[in-house]
């Protein structure tokens, strides 16, 4: 592949572009520096000069999956106003929207063993994804007798396992893991039973 004429910025975002394309087809751990940059039609020293090496380019993937993430809860957090059951189930569909939608991103962001903190940018815009999900638990949380009240980081963090784990079985083609049930059925039905456990949705809804 011939050498492209790339501007500073745009040559950063093409290597972002080739390591999201390499992570859907061979996973994170699975290509080398040495192939994301031919991906990107550069030679491995320039991509040196963007990244210090493969777990920083897959930071920066994930830093930008989780801004998309982020951009998309706080919407569907948002379309659900003012019911907070309607906005609570909403950033629970959104999760697995994301999902389907940005494999690579979302590979980065959670399957890659790159850690949040790798970077104080990755570590805020990753908080502020998932203070949605729990801001959308607190807001629910409200209608519980207090006695009776989950922490809402509890909460939320039940909700999304629920999700992480219907993407990771079901919605992703994992091996030996066929549904006969649809993705998103298992999502809002699972998030259904949790929430009459809870006394906030109708026994019969």
């Amino acid at each position: 592949m011939g050498k492209r004429g790339y501007h500073h910025g745009n040559l950063r975002e093409a290597l972002v572009e080739a390591c999201l394309k390499l992570i859907e087809a061979k996973g994170p751990t699975g290509f080398t520096l040495s192939e994301a940059s031919r991906e990107a039609g550069v030679t491995p020293a320039a991509l040196y000069r963007h990244f210090e090496g493969r777990d920083d380019l897959i930071a920066e993937a994930a830093r930008q999956g989780y801004e998309i993430f982020a951009d998309l809860m706080e919407y569907a957090y948002s379309t659900g106003q003012p019911s907070s059951l309607a906005a609570f189930e909403a950033t629970g569909r959104a999760y697995l929207a994301f999902a389907q939608k940005y494999p690579g991103h979302y590979i980065a962001m959670f399957e890659s063993g790159v850690s949040i903190n790798r970077t104080p940018e990755l570590n805020a815009v990753a908080t502020r994804a998932m203070g949605v999900l729990e801001k959308a638990a607190a807001d629910l949380s409200q209608h519980i007798p207090e006695e009776k009240r989950p922490p809402p980081q509890m909460f939320s963090a039940h909700i999304w396992a629920m999700s992480h784990g219907v993407v990771e079985l079901f919605a992703r083609g994992a091996p030996g893991t066929q549904s006969p049930y649809p993705p998103d059925d298992l999502l809002e039905t699972g998030i259904g039973v949790y929430l009459r456990g809870l006394g906030l949705v109708a026994p019969n809804s």
